[in-house]
């Protein structure tokens, strides 16, 4: 006879409560957890795994990346996936869905690209600024 922890357990339930939600959830190793929704033929899928010091890190890698947070206890995350995953709901109806994700694809490889500016070129100080100043400026848009 085994005897479950009540850490896997909890981890039971907050897997139910997910695939009550419409989840699949792959389980990586007991460390690693990919959780998969298909709203509308739109894929949402949240990856979190167990850190050293037993917190929780949460990001969403699909429609597009986004590092979502740490959090003490899965019963956190399954919240913040619940919250997330109803504003997704809503958003897929939007007329203006598929452009969002469109621009959201080109930011983020302008990320990427000035990756390499820092990683493989030596930017004079001058073009640095008139950068900065130009992110500056979409962001006060």
């Amino acid at each position: 006879m085994s005897i479950m922890s009540s850490r896997l357990i909890r981890h039971e339930i907050c897997k139910d409560e997910l695939k009550a939600l419409g989840a699949r959830i792959n389980d990586i190793e007991g460390i690693m957890f990919l959780v998969k929704f298909n709203l509308d033929n739109h894929k949402i899928t949240y990856a979190y795994h167990l850190n050293e010091d037993n917190t929780y890190y949460l990001e969403r890698v699909k429609p597009y990346f986004l590092s979502i947070g740490t959090y003490q206890n899965e019963e956190d995350i399954v919240e913040v996936i619940k919250v997330d995953i109803e504003q997704f709901r809503n958003a897929v109806h939007s007329s203006n869905f598929e452009q969002f994700l469109e621009i959201d694809n080109h930011m983020s490889q302008l990320v990427r690209l000035f990756e390499d500016l820092y990683l493989y070129y030596n930017i004079e100080k001058d073009d640095l600024k008139t950068l900065d100043e130009s992110v500056d400026g979409i962001l006060e848009t």
